[in-house]
């Protein structure tokens, strides 16, 4: 059983992935009103650079006025650009190539928090190191939150040990650890663990609904994603495609509302509320 919280004293948090825009937030934070789910954070996979300033300052400020964390991706990444390693192997999708690619990344940062945002996912770990410097530094807020990507995925306790010193506030794990194995990564470092319950088909497709109860026990604090299974890679976004994203927010929600019942029905002492309205651990924009 661990012992550990997040500041606000709950063990568990909600996480609404492939956040695309302001119309999709503005959705899933209807739909999280409507199904009474707690969501806490929000996070976006096409990254910062196929967003405007206009559409990263929508997101910020309805961040900011719910109480929830938008986290942004950082590009470019491996898969968009002119290599090919990523064609074979997904694992390095994520890479900043060359360190052209790094400081890229870098400045995405850097723009984002200047348009208000506090969180962004990282799936390249010489990006996390050199972020991890500059916000030690002074030179980017200290209360930027650092989440590494699924793409960056971590399967063991030294791995989970090395990303924490590195600078990561909060931790993506690998989609197929057992809730033992996710006991073994809490026992090596305190940030929390990102957990698909609901994996997209890209990155395995399991459906973990019943595992919940367990990874709660013995991986506290987790933030608990909904992922969709059956549903199209949308990345990179746009107006193209914004209806289809709208839609999958609002069944990621409805997804999120069938776990939360389960967790009632399997294991009701674990079952907690939204918690502070504006915890200290929580990467709210600030716009």
């Amino acid at each position: 059983m661990s012992e550990l919280r997040f500041a606000d004293g709950l063990r568990y948090r909600i996480e609404i992935p492939s956040v695309e825009g302001p119309r999709v937030l503005e959705a899933v934070l209807e739909e999280a009103e409507r199904r009474a789910v707690p969501v806490r954070r929000v996070s976006q996979g096409s990254g910062v650079m196929m967003l405007t300033d206009a559409e990263i300052r929508d997101l910020a400020g309805l961040g900011a006025e719910a109480g929830v964390e938008v986290s942004l991706f950082l590009g470019p990444r491996g898969a968009w650009d002119t290599g090919g390693q990523s064609l074979v192997t997904a694992a390095a999708g994520g890479a900043a190539r060359g360190d052209t690619g790094v400081e890229d990344s870098i400045a995405e940062v850097r723009r984002g928090v200047a348009l208000g945002i506090r969180s962004f996912l990282v799936a390249d770990l010489g990006v996390l190191a050199r972020l991890g410097e500059l916000r030690r530094s002074g030179e980017l807020p200290a209360n930027l939150v650092l989440k590494t990507s699924v793409l960056l995925p971590c399967a063991n306790s030294v791995t989970a040990r090395t990303l924490e010193s590195l600078g990561a506030t909060t931790i993506n794990v690998s989609t197929d650890l057992s809730a033992a194995e996710l006991g073994e990564l809490r026992r090596a470092c305190a940030a929390p663990l990102d957990v698909y319950v609901e994996v997209p088909d890209d990155q395995g497709g399991f459906v973990r609904f019943y595992d919940v109860p367990e990874i709660v026990r013995l991986a506290a604090p987790v933030y608990v994603k909904l992922g969709l299974r059956n549903a199209p890679n949308i990345y990179p976004s746009g107006l193209h495609l914004e209806d289809l994203a709208v839609k999958l927010g609002r069944e990621r929600v409805r997804r999120a509302e069938l776990v939360l019942r389960l967790l009632a029905e399997r294991a009701s002492e674990l079952v907690e509320g939204r918690g502070a309205d504006r915890p200290p651990d929580l990467g709210i924009p600030e716009p």
